[in-house]
């Protein structure tokens, strides 16, 4: 995951202060000291770096920080909201266009990610009660209207395209078509090369003109860390741009292109591409950002997955369930399912407090894959009624699954113990009981004794 390099190298420096209890100045220096190397080997830009180590300092070396009873915590403090502060202190939104559909431009180099993260910020605004219109302005690369046209049909977006006509008069059509059409958004897909070069900004800067675009978003991949800050510079100087999207946030990006962009251009990231998927965007939040390269989690970004994932009818079956210990394989399957929506387990930990302290936990995905395996094996019977299965079915359900006949052992042991410490909890008084064991999205808290869990 992103950051991952930078959160170790800046917990293990706050630990470092943690562990001297009364700090003095050469301290505070020794820990900016290391602060600056890491953000350097981050690739966060060097001016950059050089402004935020030394406003930083400044704050961390005062009286009132050296001589409270918590001076490593208020390091930690400051450290935090100067972070905040250099990717944009808050949260911000999309230009919209009280009078007319909002025209959103999308900018950016050639395989930055730029077709598929536009159609997911359309998507998104179609999820929050929007009529998009996604826009096919890039007539140079192969198949870039087609991979467009994809795009849109899993996404239920229609998509206006006149093949490779000029650009500029296909933005232009779009508009007044969007207009006449009852959409009220307009994103323009516009070409992008793998250099920036004058044609390409001659032709952007056309289609600015003839639209008048209320935003024009560049889009850049996070994980070319330096290399997205100079262009995210370069298509400012030329167009003048509103915001970014970061792409790729969920690759192995070492933070430097998030924690640059903003400092660089003055212009706000406003949206980050967290996954391959078409639903895998989300606004880009500086505070929550801040908080997981500091090793203090995300649990505002891991609560919001989780209501996403959650199913308020079948929680309150689940609960009714667990209350008369009636939980079943086929419940547990399906808690399983939803836990998987919210994404891999490995990210999941990465957004709890204290991340940086289980960077050795490896959560293996296969053996959650192969629990899904073993209990798509067996029989609706079997899954509502595991004591039937002996050995005969225990060997028909391993093959099935491609495991062994052990691990099917496994799995029922480990949901007998559960069945046990569920009927525990169930009789009188279960309600309260099962208020406590409830977990995110009304998962009931389980699995942790399933393999792979």
């Amino acid at each position: 995951m992103a950051f991952e390099g930078l959160t170790e190298k800046i917990s293990a420096t706050f630990k470092k202060l943690r562990g001297k209890g009364r700090l003095k100045e050469s301290d505070v220096k020794e820990a900016m000291r290391e602060i600056r190397l890491a953000l350097l080997e981050a690739d966060v830009s060097f001016k950059v770096v050089k402004d935020f180590i030394k406003s930083t300092t400044a704050r961390c070396v005062g009286a009132d920080v050296l001589e409270s009873l918590t001076p490593a915590q208020m390091i930690v403090k400051i450290v935090n909201e100067e972070m905040i502060k250099l990717m944009g202190s808050d949260i911000k939104h999309i230009t919209t266009n009280p009078n007319g559909p909002t025209v959103v431009m999308l900018v950016g180099l050639q395989g930055a990610g730029k077709t598929t993260n536009g159609s997911k910020l359309a998507g998104l605004m179609k999820r929050q009660g929007k009529h998009p219109l996604l826009v096919a302005c890039d007539i140079y690369r192969p198949a870039a209207i087609q991979q467009l046209k994809v795009c849109g049909e899993k996404l239920g977006i229609p998509v206006f395209d006149r093949g490779t006509q000029n650009p500029v008069e296909t933005a232009r059509e779009a508009v007044t078509y969007a207009r006449q059409h009852g959409h009220d958004m307009v994103f323009l897909d516009t070409a992008g090369r793998l250099h920036v070069d004058e044609a390409l900004m001659e032709e952007l800067k056309n289609i600015k003109v003839t639209v008048n675009p209320d935003e024009i978003m560049l889009v850049v991949d996070a994980m070319t860390g330096q290399d997205a800050v100079n262009a995210a510079q370069t298509f400012n100087e030329w167009l003048d741009i509103d915001s970014v999207m970061l792409s790729k946030m969920d690759g192995d990006a070492r933070g430097g292109a998030a924690l640059s962009v903003k400092a660089v251009t003055g212009k706000p990231i406003k949206f980050a591409g967290i996954g391959e998927k078409l639903e895998d965007i989300e606004p880009f939040h500086p505070d929550r950002i801040a908080s997981r390269i500091l090793g203090m989690g995300d649990v505002l970004s891991l609560i919001e997955k989780a209501e996403k994932a959650f199913d308020a009818k079948k929680a309150a079956e689940m609960e009714e369930k667990l209350k008369s210990n009636r939980f079943t394989l086929q419940d547990f399957y399906d808690q399983l399912v939803q836990l998987k929506s919210m994404g891999s387990m490995q990210d999941i930990l990465a957004q709890m407090p204290g991340a940086g302290s289980m960077k050795d936990l490896k959560v293996d995905e296969k053996a959650m894959g192969r629990t899904e395996a073993i209990i798509l094996s067996m029989t609706p019977k079997e899954r509502e009624n595991p004591d039937i299965i002996g050995a005969s079915r225990k060997k028909r359900i391993a093959a099935g699954a491609g495991v062994r006949v052990e691990d099917v052992n496994k799995l029922l042991k480990s949901f007998e113990q559960m069945r046990k410490l569920i009927r525990q909890f169930s009789g009188p008084g279960a309600g309260k009981k099962m208020k406590r064991m409830k977990g995110f999205g009304g998962m009931g808290g389980f699995g942790g004794g399933f393999p792979g869990l």
